[in-house]
């Protein structure tokens, strides 16, 4: 049986931190799967820009029997206002930024549990090593994404291979005064974390992943132009940043989940 929590249960382990735009349908699935998959003590905060997005419906209907939440996103809308909202918000030792509409990767939050258990600050899954996949969505953004993060893995030295997925898992106390810079533009703000976060000199993590986009309901919110510009800001900065530093001294822990491996086995 899941172990849940109220949202103020001091006992809460892990926040998982849902930014939504009217994915009601999206976020029923997801808080169903959590039921099966997520056996720690959590909570989920499902963080709005707007009154009438559809997800609320499903909160309150779900909030009775889930430990599920609404938080109004009061700091402005896009991905970074509600994540420094919810930030605020969490009561978890750890806190988890999930895209509503990434289904599958439900599978893998056990691991990275395990990995911040074992030692890990900041853990982020990757769907460009290790057996990781990208499934789906557009074939101008999937493309830009993988040689993005290829590059940036070369140029940069970055120990992450996958900066620019949204799902990021680190401490919540190592997170809370972070000053955030992105611009509200699509998910440039996990690019963001992951390159603070090796600035940081956090003890890093990766799990891999088998991303569908948009596997039910509604619709993607990429624009090429926005986002290529945001992204590329965020590219060079992390590119002059990381090169400048001291280089990141530390091995990033991998675990394999059991689904794409026989048994999870985590190494360095």
């Amino acid at each position: 049986m899941t172990n849940t929590v109220s949202a103020n249960d001091s006992a809460c382990i892990l926040t998982i931190l849902v930014p939504v735009r009217n994915e009601g349908v999206n976020l029923r699935i997801m808080l169903k799967m959590l039921r099966v998959f997520v056996e720690v003590p959590h909570e989920v905060v499902v963080v709005h820009d707007e009154p009438d997005d559809d997800s609320l419906d499903v909160v309150s209907e779900l909030s009775s029997e889930l430990p599920v939440r609404a938080v109004h996103n009061t700091h402005g809308q896009g991905v970074v206002n509600a994540i420094r909202t919810g930030i605020a918000a969490a009561a978890g030792e750890y806190v988890l930024v999930f895209a509503a509409d990434e289904v599958g990767p439900l599978l893998v939050v056990e691991d990275m549990l395990a990995l911040m258990d074992q030692g890990c600050e900041f853990v982020s899954c990757t769907r460009y090593a290790h057996g990781g996949r990208r499934l789906g969505g557009s074939v101008f953004g999937g493309v830009l994404s993988r040689t993005a993060n290829a590059l940036f893995h070369w140029m940069a030295g970055s120990k992450l291979t996958d900066c620019t997925t949204g799902i990021k898992m680190f401490r919540r106390n190592q997170f809370e005064t972070l000053r955030f810079e992105s611009r509200p533009v699509g998910w440039s703000v996990a690019f963001e974390l992951a390159i603070k976060a090796q600035l940081m000199g956090l003890v890093l993590g990766e799990v891999p992943i088998i991303s569908i986009d948009r596997l039910y309901g509604g619709r993607s919110t990429f624009r090429v132009l926005p986002w290529t510009v945001e992204y590329l800001r965020w590219f060079f900065w992390g590119l002059k940043q990381l090169r400048m530093s001291r280089p990141y001294k530390g091995s990033v822990l991998v675990r394999v989940p059991a689904s794409t491996a026989v048994g999870g086995k985590a190494t360095r």
